[in-house]
């Protein structure tokens, strides 16, 4: 593709973004994503928790896949910005195309995916102050062709720091769900999580358990980490407890090595489970609250 060519394909992308599929006369700065507008019919997705270790980015990834596989055009950004993850685990190996300002996201497995692990080595830490990375995170939503999406997942960073500030800013229309383990610590520190999101006027839709049981091979369940965390975090939220994902092997062995267990083992029960999950989030229809303004008071 030759030097002029690349700029009619520039200029498309900036249209199409702007909802002008025409050679476009935009300035970057100008261009509003489809997906950012409030009647636009993306859904996006927040996948939180109040800690690390309980398997949030597990299932970012394979809620993701369960989605494309039932059809819908799915998208997802990895904003753990210092603890990126999700290409590795989604098996999305090829760099993204940057054509000027504007980021091709890569796909695998049906899914779109950017990630702050496509543009640092694996082994660099990212040391950056909330302005850094406010800018980070709003180039990530904004400068990636993700066109209008079914839904975007959003891989969010544990706890409830300058990540989650930003891209309430940035998404205001942003769902969030909340990832614990069965086990009452977890649950604790994930109601925090989900009060810090009530906090910045974000709508709460559910709660997911991972890691709820592990079936041995005598057929029976046996709770690991405890019985009951999700429940109780449902229960103390309002809100409902969508699904519970049992502890595989396959599971963490899959994202070892980016072979989501929904695509390579899909009769598991951590498929079944994420399939079910994806099934019900679909169901659920988008939320239909958008804030006015935001206080912190």
């Amino acid at each position: 593709m030759n030097e002029e060519e690349l700029l009619g394909l520039r200029n498309f992308l900036r249209g199409a973004m702007a909802g002008d599929p025409g050679p476009g006369q935009h300035s970057h700065a100008d261009v509003k994503p489809r997906f950012l507008d409030k009647l636009s019919k993306t859904r996006v997705l927040g996948i939180s928790s109040g800690k690390g270790g309980v398997g949030k980015s597990s299932v970012t990834v394979n809620l993701a896949i369960a989605l494309a596989l039932d059809g819908f055009d799915v998208g997802v950004l990895d904003a753990d910005v210092y603890g990126f993850s999700l290409p590795k685990m989604l098996g999305a190996v090829n760099d993204p195309i940057v054509l000027g300002d504007t980021v091709i996201p890569t796909l695998a497995h049906g899914v779109r995916c950017v990630s702050m692990g496509y543009f640092v080595a694996d082994e660099q830490p990212v040391i950056w102050r909330g302005p850094m990375l406010h800018k980070a995170i709003e180039q990530l939503v904004t400068e990636a062709w993700w066109d209008e999406p079914d839904f975007l997942l959003i891989d969010m960073p544990p706890g409830t720091g300058d990540v989650a500030l930003t891209l309430s800013e940035v998404l205001p229309r942003i769902e969030m769900y909340v990832v614990t383990t069965p086990q009452p610590a977890a649950q604790r520190v994930a109601q925090r999580s989900a009060y810090a999101a009530r906090k910045l006027r974000l709508s709460v839709r559910g709660v997911i358990e991972n890691m709820s049981w592990f079936t041995g091979n005598d057929g029976e369940r046996y709770e690991i980490f405890g019985s009951g965390g999700g429940e109780q975090l449902a229960r103390e939220l309002g809100i409902a407890l969508l699904g519970q994902v049992p502890l595989e092997a396959l599971l963490r062995e899959g994202g070892d090595v980016g072979a989501p267990i929904v695509v390579t083992h899909p009769s598991s029960e951590s498929a079944l489970a994420f399939r079910a999950l994806a099934k019900t989030v679909a169901a659920q229809g988008p939320a239909r609250v958008y804030r006015q303004e935001l206080k912190l008071s």
